[in-house]
């Protein structure tokens, strides 16, 4: 067996604790900060395997869902704040979220649906047929199961601290991969809790997402320049492995990023493209099978390409967006 990356947390107080997850990222990364209050960052998604899963790593570390007394959200996606409300209401907790996180995960029922109206209105204009769009919203309606309303009672905003007897983490709102990434540094330690900010083993997608007019990508890009310049010894993700050089690893995902915008320039030079004609010219059938994520990934380099004067968005009269080479 090879070593536990995370072991070496335990000297700061920190475990990590993996939960299952029914999405292709494969589990997630809770955080239990073992001071004064006792507090798990993030929950894992809503399922009965994931509470079981959670219940017996804590009672493997001497702890248990009762002893906690509080629990901080990095961010909105179902696979951090399903189990929320059911923890909460189990042990007492308070619930920490940043303050624009607070009215989705209070009101998670009509947002995710607002978010999948949008998400299929994005994917219409933007060329997918309408039986691939139809079909992924069924798909997503689904999976909002795994997800769940909780009440906040403590809010936070970006720049404060959130205190502890033994610590102290700086709250740093990064939105990009969702629109309420928040980040938390322990700068004494040196240590980030990451959330989904920053993933070593992939690049975090920037997904298509309310509010209206939303440029993701530029939104992430921004976000990890400002992370970049933080002084960090780990970043402790939301998924996979530590991370313990964060200046490479976002220098990386920056170069890529202008890669790929620079791919699909050329692919529009050739003739005049939706982003979903643009996705099925990168990655061939898994733009049907991904239709959703692939069309976030074009649209947020065609974002980066129109912004520089690049490309432009052209829209007929059918409501109907292709780009065009300038």
């Amino acid at each position: 067996m090879p070593d536990d990356p995370y072991a070496p947390l335990a000297e700061h107080g920190i475990q990590r604790i993996s939960i299952p997850t029914p999405f292709a990222v494969g589990r997630v990364n809770l955080y239990l900060i073992e001071d004064d209050p006792l507090t798990l960052v993030d929950a894992g998604p809503n399922s009965g395997t994931s509470l079981d899963e959670l219940d017996h790593q804590l009672t493997a570390l001497g702890r248990s869902i009762a002893e906690l007394e509080r629990i901080v959200i990095t961010h909105q996606h179902i696979d951090h704040i399903g189990l929320v409300r059911i923890v909460a209401e189990r042990s007492g907790a308070e619930v920490v979220a940043l303050d624009r996180l607070v009215p989705f995960v209070e009101g998670y029922g009509a947002e995710a649906a607002a978010d999948d109206a949008y998400a299929t209105e994005v994917m219409l204009r933007h060329g997918i047929p309408e039986d691939v769009a139809q079909a992924l919203a069924s798909v997503s309606l689904a999976f909002r199961a795994w997800g769940s309303r909780a009440d906040v009672s403590h809010v936070v905003r970006d720049g404060e601290q959130l205190g502890f007897a033994g610590r102290s983490l700086e709250v740093h709102f990064r939105p990009g991969h969702s629109p309420t990434d928040t980040i938390f540094l322990d700068a004494e330690r040196g240590l980030l809790i990451g959330g989904d900010h920053l993933l070593a083993h992939i690049s975090s997608n920037p997904l298509i997402s309310r509010p209206r007019g939303r440029r993701a990508l530029i939104e992430y890009m921004e976000s990890l320049e400002r992370t970049r310049a933080m002084e960090i010894g780990t970043v402790l993700p939301g998924h996979g492995d530590p991370i313990d050089d964060h200046v490479g690893l976002i220098d990386d995902r920056l170069k890529l990023h202008r890669r790929r915008a620079d791919k699909i320039e050329r692919l529009i030079a050739e003739r005049p493209r939706s982003a979903y004609e643009v996705a099925q010219a990168m990655w061939g059938n898994i733009a049907v099978t991904q239709a959703f994520l692939t069309l976030s990934e074009v649209l947020g380099h065609t974002d980066l390409l129109v912004r520089d004067g690049r490309v432009a968005a052209r829209e007929d009269g059918a409501g109907h967006v292709h780009f065009e080479a300038l």
